[in-house]
This record gives structure tokens, C-alpha cells and sequence, in this order.
């Protein structure tokens, strides 16, 4: 009888030491559609998680369309996955609407939180609260062509906005062409305002940029196309983006993020670039910072395992993985220096600038902000009405709809 109670413990044991195993769990990660590329290495990043986590199995789901619309809605209807990407841009609201879940509980010491760039992490902050990590980023810098500098005589890139200016010139008369490419949205003009002491938002989250300081740096923009007519849209050169007018020769110099690098480096193997910080604007040295974050879903019925998920992307090891092409920069300054990003010709000025970046973000409700915006400044700027005048209608039609959300 003794045997047969002895054998039955040892069986148990057995059973319980494989418990993990026969109950692993599946979480879902959602994410939108990146390059072939990034999908490729966001793969493999997860077999190397479920390898270390025997018990744990992620399914991994592409959004390719509407996916803040998908999201939205599978949150009212809990039906969203365990973890997904968040931009900063959308963080606000969702952060306000109670769906997500605060991470600031799982964090433990060894996490290092202290690593993580401090302006990217507070995109995710909300009432004293954790919501997401970022797991990568870009600012902007200035890319320019060697070869037309050379031409120009110009030996060193522009390092204030009246260099910018004049180099622009220079180049337009001498290379027949447009020295500088100009990207309109807000994205891209939100720090012009900041320079002068502008802001794009208040504290209660209306669209306050139809300021005197705020118009003083959109004016540059307006000035060098209307006036100077030594930049150019990208509509103007028949291009979709500023690293392919900047590519094909169209501009001599563009403001363009990380992404630009990869992409120029592929498509325009022969092209001769550099990149440095963007010029200061009013003695002020200023860009954008654009980041995303994972965060968990507050009815996520396995929270442990999605931790054990986010904290494996954003943790060094995992982070080095995602980030070790150089497509995607770095969160955590540790990863930076181990990768060598801080040193890296092409990348340095990217690096540099998140010190002192202007972090895209406008609100909770930014399709008002930037859809006004957007297209009264493109009207100032082609000449249709007044700067002060566009700019006031923007930011009046954004806060009647402002509003009507609330």
C-alpha cells in the first residue's frame, strides 16, 4: 500500500512540474503594418521570447488599416488583444478613458526604468501613471547632399535657421534646383512654433497656435517659399515624401527622421548624403520626437503573461534585438551606447536631439488639431489668404470641434 502511495506522489509531482507546459498560455500582440523588414525582425524577436518562455505563446496579428479605428473598437467590445503598439499621438485619450492598463505595479528595480529616455516616457505618463513603454523612436535631423554643397562651396551644414536660409539660396541659383524640401504638416512645424514661445495646445487641451510667438516661426516657412522661392513641397517635384524628393535629386536638403536613413541608403545606394542637428531657430535648438509604446489591455485576462511579453520587447537584451539594424532607435540610452548609435555619423544627430525635442503629441482629440491645421497652413503657404488669418481659422474650427467631443 505504501508503494502504491509512494508511486502516486512521484506521478502527481510529475504532473505538477509539467503544469506550465500543458497549460501555456496564448496572449495576442497587435501591431500596424511596417516594413517587410520590420515585421521579418519582430518575428524572430518573439520566437526568441517563447523560447526563454516555454509557457507562454504570442500570437502576433497586423493591422493594416483604420488600426486606431480597430483598436477603439475591440476595446468597447472587449475583444482587443493582450498587448499592442500605441503612438504617442493617440496615448492621451486612451490613456483617459480607463482601458488600458497601468504598468507601474509590475515594475520592478532590475527593470531599470530609469534608462528610458526620460521625454519618451512621459508620453505614456498620465495622472502619475505608467501606461506604456516605448520600445522605439525617431526625432528629425537635416539630411543634405554632398555633392551639391560641394558645388554650392558650402563646406559644413547650416547650424541656425539663417544659414538654413541663405545655404538655401545658394543652392537653389546654383544647382537649378530647390535647396530645401518643406514638409507642412504640423508634425513637422510644431517645434517652429515652440521656438519663439509658441504652443500648440493649452493646458486644457485647445488648439492655441494662432499666437503672435507661434506665427513668428511658421513666417520663416512662409517666407522662404513665397518670397525666396528656394523650397519646394513635395507636391511641387511630383515626390510622396521628403526622403524621395530628397533622394531623387529634387531638394539639396530636407528635414527627415531615422526612417530616411535605411530607405535613401536602399533605393539611392549612389547618393552622397550627411546628417546633422536641425539649425536653431531663435538661439533655440529644436525637433520633433516621434515614439510608440506597448501597452496592455485593462481586460486582459492573463496581465502576468502580457508583462512578461512587454517587459522582454522593451528589457535590454530584447531591445538590443529589435533595434540592432538601426532602423528603429533606441528607448533606453544603455542600448544607445551599446549599439554605438550615439556615435554613429548618420544616426549621432538623431540621438542628440531627443534631449531637447518637442514630443508629437497634441491632446486628446489631435485629428482636430492637425486636420485644421494642416490645411489652412498649405493655404498660407500657396498664397490663398494671410498666415494670421489661416491660422485663426484653424484653430477656431478645432476648438468648435474640440467641443462637440467633450
Amino acid at each position: 500500500m505504501g508503494v502504491i502511495i509512494a508511486i502516486a506522489i512521484v506521478i502527481i509531482s510529475c504532473h505538477s512540474l509539467q503544469l506550465p507546459k500543458a497549460n501555456a498560455v496564448t496572449i495576442k500582440l497587435s501591431g500596424w503594418a511596417g516594413s517587410q523588414v520590420e515585421q521579418k525582425l519582430l518575428r524572430q524577436v518573439l520566437q526568441d521570447f517563447e523560447a526563454q518562455h516555454s509557457n507562454i505563446k504570442v500570437k502576433y496579428e497586423v493591422i493594416s488599416d483604420q488600426y486606431m479605428d480597430v483598436i477603439k473598437t475591440r476595446l468597447v467590445g472587449d475583444a482587443a488583444p493582450d498587448v499592442f503598439y500605441l503612438d504617442a499621438l493617440e496615448a492621451p485619450f486612451l490613456m483617459s478613458q480607463n482601458v488600458l492598463e497601468p504598468l507601474d505595479n509590475y515594475i520592478q528595480p532590475e527593470f531599470n526604468i530609469d534608462d528610458f529616455e526620460v521625454t519618451l516616457l512621459d508620453s505614456f505618463k498620465y495622472q502619475n501613471h505608467i501606461y506604456g513603454l516605448p520600445k522605439d523612436y525617431s526625432t528629425l535631423a537635416l539630411f543634405y547632399n554632398k555633392e551639391s554643397f560641394a558645388t554650392a562651396s558650402l563646406n559644413s551644414p547650416p547650424t541656425t535657421w539663417s544659414e538654413l536660409l541663405t545655404y538655401s539660396q545658394k543652392l537653389t541659383s546654383k544647382l537649378n534646383k530647390y535647396g530645401f524640401g518643406e514638409i507642412t504638416e504640423l508634425a513637422r512645424q510644431a517645434y517652429k512654433i515652440k521656438a519663439f514661445g509658441g504652443r500648440v495646445i493649452d493646458e486644457n487641451g485647445y488648439a492655441t497656435f494662432a499666437s503672435e510667438p507661434s506665427l513668428k516661426g511658421l513666417q520663416l516657412v512662409i517666407d522662404q517659399y513665397q518670397k525666396a522661392k528656394s523650397s519646394a513641397q513635395k507636391s511641387d517635384v511630383g515626390t510622396n515624401s521628403g526622403s524621395e524628393m530628397f533622394g531623387q535629386g529634387k531638394v539639396a536638403m530636407v528635414i527627415e527622421g531615422n526612417w530616411a536613413i535605411p530607405y535613401l541608403q536602399e533605393t539611392f545606394p549612389q547618393l552622397q548624403f550627411a546628417t546633422a542637428e536641425v539649425p536653431t531657430i531663435n538661439n533655440q535648438k529644436g525637433t520633433m520626437v516621434f515614439t510608440v509604446a506597448y501597452v496592455m489591455n485593462k481586460q486582459s485576462q492573463h496581465k502576468a503573461a502580457a508583462w512578461e511579453l512587454i517587459s522582454y520587447l522593451t528589457g535590454k537584451a530584447g531591445m538590443q534585438k529589435w533595434t540592432a539594424t538601426g532602423f528603429a532607435l533606441p528607448t533606453r540610452k544603455s542600448v544607445a551606447q551599446k549599439l554605438g548609435f550615439d556615435q554613429d555619423p548618420l544616426r549621432k544627430p538623431l540621438v542628440a536631439g531627443v534631449n531637447y525635442a518637442t514630443p508629437w503629441q497634441v491632446g486628446k482629440y489631435p485629428a482636430a488639431i492637425i486636420n485644421n491645421f494642416d490645411n489652412q497652413f498649405v493655404s498660407a503657404l500657396l498664397g490663398q489668404q494671410p498666415l494670421n488669418q489661416a491660422i485663426l481659422r484653424a484653430e477656431n474650427a478645432a476648438n468648435q470641434q474640440i467641443k462637440m467631443m467633450e
